[in-house]
This record gives C-alpha cells, sequence and structure tokens, in this order.
C-alpha cells in the first residue's frame, strides 16, 4: 500500500444551467490518499483508492476500480456504403456480439491510429488509406478507466494473403460480413447490436453525416488527458 503526499485541488463551480458556448468534459481529478492493489490480472488491475472531494473533507470516499489500458476500434466504410462487421464470442454476457474491429492498446509506444491499422489488417485482413477520428468515450467512467477511441477508416484493400495474421482464441473462424450502414444503424436503434464501440461509432458517423459543416479530427488527434502512443 502507498501514500502519496495528499495535493491541493480546486473542485469544478457547481453548474446548474448550460447558457451556451462549448460543452466539454471537465478534468478534476482528486488526488489519492491512499492506494493498494485489490486484484492483478493478466490484461488489467483492480485498484482500491482513497480521495475526498475538495481539500480538507473530512469524509474519505473509497472506490475500486479497473486499470485499463485502453484501446482503439475502427469502422471500416467501402464504396457502397457498408461496413464491416465481425461477430465474436463474449464470455462475460455469453453472447456472440457484432462487433466492429477492436482491440487492446498493449504494444509499447505504438500510436493510436497505428494501434487501429494493426487491430482491422489482424481481425478482417483489411487496410485502409484514409483514417479519421469519430469518436473518444469511456466505456464505464464509474468503475473503469478504459477508454477507446472509434476511428473511421476508408479506402479499403485486402491484405496480400501471403501476409494475413493467423487468428486464434476468441477470433479463431470469426463470422465476418459487409453491412449497409443504414440496416446496422436500424439495428442499433431496435437493440439488437449492442457491442458499445459499434453503437458508439455507427451512430457517430451517421450523426457527422448530418452536419456537413462539421469536420472530423484527424487521425493523430490527440485523446483529451491521455497520451497520444500506449
Amino acid at each position: 500500500m502507498t501514500f502519496p503526499a495528499e495535493q491541493s485541488v480546486t473542485p469544478p463551480a457547481p453548474y446548474t444551467e448550460h447558457r451556451g458556448g462549448v460543452v466539454a468534459d471537465v478534468p478534476a481529478p482528486r488526488p489519492a490518499v491512499e492506494t493498494e492493489t485489490a486484484f492483478s490480472g493478466a490484461v488489467w488491475d483492480v485498484t482500491r483508492e482513497s480521495f475526498r472531494m475538495t481539500p480538507g473533507a473530512p469524509e474519505l470516499l473509497v472506490r475500486e476500480l479497473i486499470r485499463h489500458p485502453g484501446a482503439v476500434a475502427v469502422v471500416a466504410l467501402d464504396g457502397e456504403d457498408r461496413v464491416r462487421l465481425i461477430r465474436q464470442y463474449r464470455h462475460p454476457v455469453g453472447e456472440e456480439l457484432w462487433e466492429i474491429p477492436a482491440g487492446l492498446l498493449d504494444v509499447p509506444g505504438e500510436s493510436l491510429v497505428d494501434a487501429a491499422r494493426r487491430e482491422l489488417a489482424e481481425e478482417t485482413d483489411l487496410l485502409a488509406e484514409r483514417w479519421e477520428v469519430l469518436s473518444d468515450f469511456y466505456t464505464t467512467p464509474g468503475s473503469s478507466s478504459e477508454g477507446i477511441r472509434v476511428f473511421l477508416a476508408r479506402g479499403l484493400s485486402e491484405v496480400p494473403a501471403a501476409e494475413r495474421h493467423e487468428r486464434t482464441g476468441e477470433e479463431a473462424g470469426m463470422p465476418q460480413a459487409w453491412v449497409p450502414l443504414d440496416e446496422a444503424v436500424q439495428a442499433v436503434l431496435a437493440g439488437r447490436l449492442r457491442n458499445p464501440s459499434l453503437v458508439v461509432g455507427l451512430l457517430a458517423l451517421t450523426a457527422y453525416r448530418t452536419q456537413p459543416d462539421t469536420a472530423l479530427r484527424p487521425a493523430d488527434a490527440p485523446w483529451h488527458g491521455r497520451s497520444a502512443a500506449t
């Protein structure tokens, strides 16, 4: 167990009404007074931390959270307005979910877009010429530090057969399909598709298309509060 020096933090002022302008999340970390590893796993750890909401407050709040390396996901869109989906078994929910290609940020020093390129090639045997950022999101911010960046990949081509990745484990034999974007979005709204990266990515792409004055961020755009490399 470690006991880092407690630092001063000024919480944001109470906010009750939006009066226009830019809406954005606010960095406001509360320094941990006590930290311990409750569980150490192969992919992520569970940390138990104590902190105060305001400096000098008598109450110590205790939270357990998953320390997660983060991930990337890819909406691969072809010239016929179809998206590439894969169906992967997810043991915690006991379902085979239709998903977009995705993977952990587990290669040291690899940029986010390079991780996305690698995952797209490994899971779907596809390459892309054009990359942009669709969305950044936290999967479960009440219990995990996991953040996912969703890219839009266009200008697709196939990985040469001799260079294709051999898929193993849960990825071995995954069914894959080209699905029209509109059909996939309808399936999300009907509750038939539930993977979070797919839901965020497809709805973000649909929203982007309805706002002609909005530009997507470049592939190397910084992630607010996070490193651009793993």
